[in-house]
């Protein structure tokens, strides 16, 4: 018990595990993706799969940490979102109630994943007892919204990423609404810099379907690029004031991008970090 237990959701941008897993691979003790067994999305759209992500997976696994958890995570009478929550919440009890329950999606990407244990380690106390003491570990995410004019726009400040947990008792997505403990670390989240065709299937097919209006954000979405980004507002595709503005970076790769822009610099202050932690125990201590 006590182990870092990372898992991933396997869907229809499953491509992307060939990035996400090597970024963790080293620092955890073991790796599960979670394969519906007919490869259905959580809205039950059936997705095509070629074989050679599995042999991938085989070769990749040189320690032999990773396992294959295959079974039915779609459910009709469900929303998408409820079937999100479900499939997390089976994924996780497979992984083990007495771990680090580290849940990253395919298009997460860890900066540094190796920190993020060593600051997930300060916490091992909260394990010793898991459903009296139920906690989450926050990183912040770099939201990637789309490549163009030789790099890529990027939404200016970092958001919040509900990255691990003692306790998988989900509420929305990753979200158990207990108390949050931030640290410092980063992840590139590929959320949208995707082509049109992609970015259209996945709001289709992801836990928050009926909450997008897609025709009126992917209308903004083609239209921005290098030369007007800075006269533009609004970018999120459910509350556009959630993501203001952007930047750019340099780049065609998620590699080249990684190289070229210190994440560092968008992670929040560690006076910020403070005021939202002590704000959560305040919060939580109340509850009590």
């Amino acid at each position: 018990m006590k182990r870092i237990h990372v898992g991933f959701l396997f869907s229809y941008d499953y491509e992307k595990l060939k990035i996400s897993i090597p970024l963790v691979y080293a620092e955890a003790d073991a790796i599960f993706i979670a394969v519906d067994e007919e490869f259905r999305t959580w809205s039950g759209h059936v997705f095509e799969v070629d074989n050679e992500i599995f042999e991938w997976i085989k070769l990749y696994d040189s320690d032999k940490k990773i396992t294959i958890y295959r079974d039915n995570f779609y459910v009709p009478e469900l929303s998408a979102i409820e079937n999100d929550n479900r499939e997390r919440h089976m994924l996780s009890l497979k992984m083990g109630i007495g771990n680090w329950l580290i849940q990253v999606d395919s298009d997460e990407y860890f900066i540094d994943f190796k920190k993020f244990v060593k600051d997930l380690r300060k916490y091992d106390h909260f394990l010793d007892d898991p459903e009296k003491n139920r906690v989450q570990i926050a990183a912040f995410l770099i939201n990637m919204f789309k490549y163009t004019d030789g790099g890529l726009l990027y939404v200016d400040k970092a958001t919040r990423g509900l990255m691990a947990t003692n306790y998988p008792d989900y509420k929305v997505a990753r979200n158990t609404r207990h108390r949050i403990i931030y640290t410092p670390n980063i992840l590139w989240h590929e959320t949208l810099s995707r082509t049109s065709e992609q970015i259209k299937y996945k709001f289709n097919n992801w836990g928050h379907n009926d909450e997008v209006n897609i025709n009126s954000f992917m209308q903004k979405w083609e239209l921005v690029n290098k030369s007007n980004y800075k006269e533009m507002r609004g970018f999120f595709y459910i509350e556009p004031e959630k993501w203001d503005r952007l930047d750019f970076v340099n780049g065609n790769t998620i590699h080249e991008i990684i190289s070229n822009l210190d994440g560092q610099k968008l992670t929040p202050s560690p006076f910020y970090i403070w005021k939202k932690n002590f704000g959560q125990w305040f919060k939580h201590l109340i509850k009590k």
